[in-house]
Parts: structure tokens; C-alpha cells; sequence
């Protein structure tokens, strides 16, 4: 795995952009210089984050989401397997 998060990635895993392995990594998003903890999807390329609307929820129970549009950062906020396998 590199040290590039994935330009897109949700954390539902129904979504084609869901990636276990990224996010047992932990990736740290940065919305307009703000970090966030709230994020439920991104992309950087398209320059957008999806964070859920307070607690409603729709009909399946499922939070809703709004898109917001702006810069867009993130990173790993944890080292690759390779890393983590020589520190034990």
C-alpha cells in the first residue's frame, strides 16, 4: 500500500469507493484548512466531502449526507503494514 490515501474513498461499505484497508489506517481529512472528523466520503480531485445532517436518518435508517464543495486534504494518520510488522 502506498502513503497516498485513496483519491476517493466512503466509509459505507456498499459504496464501489469503500477500502477496508485504507481506513483501518485511519485517513485525516483537511476541509478549507479545517480539519474533520465527521466526513463520511470525499474526493479530492473533484474537490467535495460528504458529512452526515445532525441525526436525521431516511427511511433505512441510514444518516443523511450533504455534499459539500471546497479544498480538500488528507492523509494517513498511521504507517503501513510494513512499519507497524518491524516495531513489534
Amino acid at each position: 500500500m502506498t502513503d497516498t490515501p485513496p483519491d476517493h474513498l466512503s466509509i459505507d461499505p456498499r459504496s464501489p469507493h469503500f477500502d477496508q484497508a485504507a481506513l483501518e489506517r485511519g485517513v485525516g481529512i483537511r476541509f478549507k484548512g479545517v480539519e474533520r472528523r465527521d466526513v463520511e466520503e470525499y474526493s479530492i480531485s473533484e474537490g467535495w466531502i460528504r458529512v452526515a445532517l445532525g441525526k436525521k436518518v431516511d427511511r433505512h435508517g441510514r444518516p443523511l449526507t450533504i455534499k459539500l464543495q471546497g479544498e480538500v486534504e488528507s492523509w494517513f494518520e498511521r504507517g503501513g503494514e510494513e512499519k507497524d510488522a518491524g516495531e513489534e
